[in-house]
């Protein structure tokens, strides 16, 4: 956890910027570590232990604003990197709109516990986090001839990060995570290779999920034998909730303050315009506690709230950081997501498929891009062919193409399925009329 000595240090590192020329400034402390094992047909093929004391500082100085950090927090050695700080700063072009935010947004405590850290987290034994990446390769190795190789990790980190600027924002926050995942390659017919992977995480030791993700991530490698691209046309696309949030990603970048400023939105002027279909209510809601993303202020040390993005379908909001609104002269909101939930509807991936007499499941993407100004996209996929219902041909090779607003108001259902562990809980969603090119 950051020490009070370091919380001391990061405010005289501030003050000495003022005094040395700074009109404002901005320090932030992280304090962290973390561990990594992975491993490759039940040996130990990589391990990882770090951890990491260091600084931010951001200097506001004439008119200029530069940001740079160091691992180096003695007290002499920061009065040059301050003094050479700031010295820089004064050979950057002058940009008024660098400045910290208006004192009145800042987060003013008060908070109940978000419960963002295990407690037990120094108590998780090395030889204990080996053994659970063992159990999944376990679960994999020898169930199959077919199997290339079996590959297990396991991860986890805590970080601390203390923030105070000289306007007036004081506070600090904190977080665990672990995870764990599995994934397999095996031969197919002829050169085909497939491959795929499981993981779950947690903020919690406890409560991560420890068993079945190796059998999990077999299954939905053997399932991949056969893949062939089938018939272009126009389908019905469910995405499974893995994947869901892939689409959902160019929609939040076209609505980053950054992306309106610089007119590089396909969403620029459409604020409270119905833009996509009315099935679509996304919140980001961030005071929701053991959750990945919760959180009372953002980087700025701005309060977060619940903010409606879109409802039923019309744009609600932009996530807009102080930057942003100075360069466009509007009101700042957040500078990114917190935890975006979606209204729900009540079948899961599997009552969305046999809802359908002809579409396709997408469970994995392979490359594309997505154009930021005009929402044109085209992507590799793969996943499976569904007639009557049911899934039938394993599909790849194949290419998703269309339009982000079109492809959004042709949102059909919502499911009720989200990861629960991340902090995009977007479920299982089905699209209609979609173009796919294949045969």
């Amino acid at each position: 956890m950051i020490t009070n000595e370091n919380k001391k240090l990061a405010q005289w590192a501030m003050e000495y910027a003022l005094k040395n020329g700074c009109q404002a400034s901005r320090v932030t402390i992280y304090n962290g570590s973390s561990s990594s094992f992975e491993i490759r047909d039940m040996k130990i093929d990589r391990l990882q232990q770090a951890s990491e004391n260091s600084m931010v500082i951001h200097l506001f100085v004439d008119g200029r604003y530069g940001s740079y950090s160091t691992n180096r927090l003695d007290k002499k050695e920061l009065e040059k990197f301050i003094k050479d700080g700031i010295a820089s700063t004064r050979f950057l072009a002058e940009d008024k709109a660098r400045t910290l935010p208006d004192a009145s947004l800042y987060y003013k405590g008060g908070g109940a516990d978000l419960q963002l850290i295990d407690p037990d987290f120094d108590s998780v034994q090395p030889d204990d986090k080996v053994a659970l990446a063992m159990a999944v390769c376990e679960e994999i190795m020898g169930k199959d001839e077919r199997i290339i190789s079996a590959n297990a990790s396991y991860s986890d980190e805590k970080d601390f990060k203390y923030i105070v600027a000289s306007n007036g924002f004081e506070g600090e926050t904190s977080g665990s995570s672990y995870g764990l995942t599995g994934s397999v390659s095996v031969r197919g017919e002829g050169e085909a290779r497939p491959e795929s992977y499981w993981y779950e995480s947690s903020l919690y030791y406890k409560e991560l999920i420890k068993e079945g993700i190796g059998t999990k991530a077999l299954e939905r490698t053997l399932r991949k034998l056969g893949q062939r691209k089938v018939a272009s046309g126009k389908y019905a696309m469910v995405l499974d909730n893995m994947n869901s949030g892939r689409m959902l990603s160019p929609v939040i970048s076209a609505i980053y303050g950054s992306s309106i400023q610089q007119k590089i939105s396909f969403l620029l002027d459409k604020l409270d315009q119905k833009v996509v279909s009315e099935k679509m209510t996304l919140i980001d809601e961030p005071h929701l506690a053991k959750t990945p993303g919760a959180r009372y202020f953002d980087g700025e040390g701005i309060a977060t709230k619940r903010l409606p993005v879109f409802e039923d379908g019309v744009l609600k909001t932009y996530y807009i950081d102080t930057y942003s609104a100075n360069k466009l002269n509007v009101a700042q909101t957040i500078g990114s997501p917190s935890i975006l939930t979606m209204k729900q509807g009540d079948k899961d991936v599997n009552g969305l498929i046999a809802s359908l007499q002809k579409g396709i499941l997408v469970t994995g993407f392979n490359g594309g891009n997505c154009n930021s100004t005009t929402g044109d996209f085209s992507y590799g996929i793969e996943g499976f062919l569904i007639e009557n219902g049911k899934l039938t041909q394993p599909v790849s090779e194949m290419n998703v193409t269309g339009n982000m607003l079109t492809l959004w108001s042709d949102l059909e259902e919502v499911g009720n399925d989200p990861r629960m562990s991340s902090s995009w809980r977007i479920p299982s969603l089905l699209f209609k009329n979609v173009n796919f090119s294949g045969l």
